[in-house]
């Protein structure tokens, strides 16, 4: 069973948002790290670039597949995970904390209400 923590919001893709602020922090959640297995690269958004809700952003691959990472809120990248770059396992180990991805200042707040609840995302995965 994937862990799900109750703090965040998720999107139907599989990111993770957690808001401080006016920025949003985004992640793969612990279900998208285990059904990607072990990821080798990560290619992040840069800082700077502007984002709508949807739009792919980032990419990332793993011994089994390459995969998109999409934007679950709109807004401009501040700040990107290098440690990444050289760490990409760090995400299989730790998605909600070391292995975050990037952070945005948030353009339009009312898109957190369309994300998943915790107990909505839940349900998702265990289809």
């Amino acid at each position: 069973m994937s862990d799900i923590p109750t703090d965040l919001n998720y999107a139907s893709s599989h990111e993770w948002v957690s808001v401080e602020g006016d920025t949003a922090i985004i992640g793969i959640s612990d279900h998208a790290q285990e059904e990607l297995t072990e990821l080798v690269f990560i290619e992040l958004p840069e800082i700077g670039l502007k984002l709508t809700a949807g739009d792919p952003c980032a990419v990332v691959e793993s011994v089994k597949t390459a995969s998109d990472i999409y934007a679950p809120v709109s807004g401009q990248v501040i700040e990107t995970n290098d440690a990444l770059d050289t760490e990409p396992g760090t995400v299989n180990e730790d998605p909600y904390g070391d292995g975050w991805f990037f952070k945005v200042r948030l353009t339009d707040s009312s898109e957190l209400g369309d994300l998943l609840s915790p107990e909505d995302y839940a349900m998702q995965i265990d289809m």
